[in-house]
C-alpha cells in the first residue's frame, strides 16, 4: 500500500478544483485549436499527403520523447503528492513557510527527473528512427535536421518540467492556459509563415516548418512557465535549480534530491506508461510499416480532424478527472492494509465519485450517439470544403467518415482509464499492464489483417484502432464495477447505455453508411 500524506493547509475542494481546472482546460484548448486549425486550412494549400504523412511521423518521435520522459511522473505527483516531504524536522514541524519551502523544492526536484530521462530517450529514438527510415525518406529536404529541431524542441519543454507540476500541485490551471495559448499561436506563426516564405522563394524545405514551429512552441513554454515558477520561488524562498534535500526517519530522498514515495510509484507506473504510449502511437508506427506514404498522409489528415472533438473535450475532461478523483479518494480510510479498497460502509466520497464517474460517462455515450449519428454523413463534404480540392479525390473524407465511429471509443476509454489511474494499487498497476500487453498485440494483429490481408488502408486502421479501444474500455470497465462493489457501491454499467429512441436510431446510420 503507498502511504498518502495530508497536507497541513486545507485542499480546495477537489469538485470545485476539477470543474475549474475542466473549464479552464476546455477553453484553453477551443480557443488553442480554434488558431491551430485556421492556420492548418492555408497550410494544406502548400502540403502533399507524403509530407504530411511525414510530419506526423516527426510529431510522434517529439510525443514519444515527452511521453516518455514525464508521464509516468506527473501521474505519480497527482496521486500522490508530495506533502509529507514538507515534514521531515522538527524544527519545521509547525512552521508553514518552512513547510511550503520544502514542499516546493521536493517538487522542483522531481521535475528534473524528467529533464535528465527525456536527454537519453531523445537520443535514442532519433537515432532509432535514422536506422529505420528507408533511402528515400531520408532523402526528404532537411529531414534529419528536422528531426533533431523536434528533439530540441521536446528537451526544451521538458525544461519547463519542474515549473509546470509546481504549478500543477497548486492547481494554477491559469498559468497553464496562458503558456499553451501563447505558445500555440506563436507556433501557428512560425509554421505557416515560413511555408509561405519557402514557396514564394521557390524552395523546397520539407517537414522543416514543422520543426521549427514545435522550437518555437517549446521556447514559449519554457519563458512562461518560468516567469510563473521564479515568481513562487522568490515569494517562498526555494530555488528553481536542484537543492539537496536532509533525509529522516519519517521522509526519505533518493540522492538527498528526490522524494522516494514519488519515485517508487512513478518507476512502477512506467512500464504501463510505455505499453499504453505504443497502443496509443500504434497507429502511426503501424501504418508506416503496411502503407504509402500517400496513405499515411490520408490517414493523418482524417485523424487530425476526426480527434479534434477528443483533444478540445475530452482531454481536459481527463486530465481534471484524473486530478478530482486522485484526491477525492486518497483518503487511507479507503483502503485496507493489504492495498486493496476496504468493504466497510461506504463513505460520502465514495458516493460521490460514483455518482459524478456515472454521470461524465452517460454524457460521453449521450454525445457520442449524436457523433454516430451525423458524423459519418456530413464528414466527406464538410472535409472537402475545408481541405481544398487537392484533398477532395485522396478519400480522406470517406476515412474522416469511418473515423466518426471510432472517437466514442477515444472518449469512453479516456474517461475510464484516468479513473483507473487514479486509484489503482501498484498491483492492480501491474495487472493493467500485462493485459495492455495482450492488447498490444490483439492490436497489431488486427491491423496486420485489415490492412494488409484485406487492403483496406487507412480504413482499417481504424478498425484496428476501435477493437484496440473496446478491450481498454473492456478491461477498465470490469476494474470500475468490482472497485466501487469492493467498497459497498453498485456500479450499474447497464444504467449508461442509451434505451429507446437514440439506440435504433444510431443502428440504422451505422447501416446507412
Amino acid at each position: 500500500m503507498f502511504h498518502r500524506y495530508i497536507s497541513p493547509n486545507p485542499p480546495t475542494p477537489p469538485q470545485t478544483s476539477a470543474l475549474k481546472g475542466a473549464s479552464l482546460l476546455i477553453i484553453l484548448q477551443v480557443a488553442s485549436r480554434l488558431i491551430t486549425f485556421i492556420a492548418n486550412q492555408l497550410l494544406l494549400r502548400f502540403l502533399t499527403a507524403p509530407l504530411l504523412g511525414l510530419s506526423t511521423q516527426l510529431e510522434v518521435y517529439y510525443l514519444s520523447v515527452l511521453f516518455f520522459a514525464r508521464e509516468s511522473l506527473r501521474v505519480a505527483i497527482q496521486r500522490q503528492g508530495i506533502a509529507g516531504a514538507a515534514s521531515s524536522t522538527k524544527d519545521h514541524a509547525h512552521d508553514a513557510a518552512a513547510v511550503a519551502k520544502r514542499e516546493g523544492q521536493a517538487v522542483v526536484n522531481l521535475g528534473y527527473l524528467a529533464v535528465g530521462l527525456g536527454t537519453i530517450v531523445s537520443v535514442l529514438l532519433g537515432w532509432m528512427y535514422i536506422a529505420s527510415a528507408p533511402a528515400a525518406t531520408l532523402e526528404t529536404p532537411w529531414l534529419v535536421e528536422s528531426l533533431w529541431l523536434y528533439g530540441a524542441a521536446a528537451m526544451v519543454e521538458l525544461l519547463s518540467e519542474p515549473c509546470f507540476v509546481l504549478m500543477q500541485t497548486r492547481l494554477q490551471f491559469g498559468t497553464r492556459a496562458a503558456a499553451e495559448s501563447i505558445a500555440t499561436f506563436l507556433r501557428c506563426i512560425v509554421v505557416f509563415g515560413s511555408a509561405v516564405w519557402a514557396s514564394r522563394k521557390g524552395l523546397d524545405i520539407g517537414v522543416l516548418p514543422f520543426a521549427l514551429g514545435q522550437l518555437s512552441y517549446g521556447i514559449s513554454l519554457l519563458l512562461v512557465y518560468f516567469a510563473s515558477g521564479y515568481r513562487l520561488a522568490f515569494t517562498t524562498g526555494f530555488s528553481l535549480l536542484p537543492t539537496r534535500l536532509a533525509s529522516s526517519k519519517e521522509v526519505d530522498f533518493v540522492l538527498s534530491y528526490f522524494y522516494k514515495p514519488t519515485v517508487s510509484l512513478a518507476g512502477s507506473m512506467m512500464a504501463q506508461s510505455v505499453v499504453k504510449h505504443l497502443l496509443t502511437q500504434g497507429d502511426t508506427f503501424l501504418i508506416s510499416l503496411f502503407s504509402t506514404p500517400q496513405v499515411q498522409g490520408v490517414y493523418a489528415l482524417a485523424n487530425n480532424y476526426g480527434s479534434l472533438l477528443a483533444r478540445l473535450l475530452f482531454q481536459p475532461v481527463e486530465e481534471s478527472s484524473r486530478s478530482y478523483f486522485s484526491r477525492l479518494l486518497s483518503s487511507p480510510s479507503l483502503s485496507s492494509s493489504n492495498g486493496s479498497p476496504s468493504s466497510s460502509q461506504p463513505s460520502s466520497s465514495v458516493k460521490e465519485a460514483k455518482r459524478n464517474l456515472h454521470t461524465i460517462l452517460r454524457l460521453y455515450i449521450l454525445l457520442s450517439a449524436i457523433i454516430i449519428s451525423i458524423g459519418p454523413i456530413a464528414a466527406p463534404p464538410l472535409l472537402s470544403i475545408v481541405a481544398g480540392r487537392r484533398w477532395t479525390g485522396s478519400g480522406a473524407g470517406q476515412v474522416l467518415g469511418t473515423y466518426c465511429f471510432y472517437i466514442p471509443f477515444m472518449g469512453l476509454n479516456g474517461i475510464t482509464e484516468s479513473f483507473v489511474a487514479s486509484v489503482a494499487t501498484e498491483a492492480q498497476v501491474h495487472r493493467q499492464s500485462f493485459w495492455m500487453g495482450i492488447f498490444s498485440a490483439v492490436f497489431a494483429a488486427s491491423a496486420f489483417v485489415f490492412m494488409s490481408v484485406l487492403q483496406l488502408g487507412a480504413h482499417g486502421l481504424v478498425y484496428a484502432n476501435s477493437i484496440n479501444m473496446l478491450c481498454r474500455i473492456i478491461w477498465s470497465g470490469a476494474f470500475i464495477v468490482q472497485y466501487f462493489k469492493s467498497l459497498g457501491v453498485d456500479f450499474e454499467a447497464a444504467s449508461l447505455f442509451p434505451t429507446t429512441t437514440i439506440a435504433p436510431t444510431n443502428i440504422c446510420a451505422a447501416v446507412h453508411f
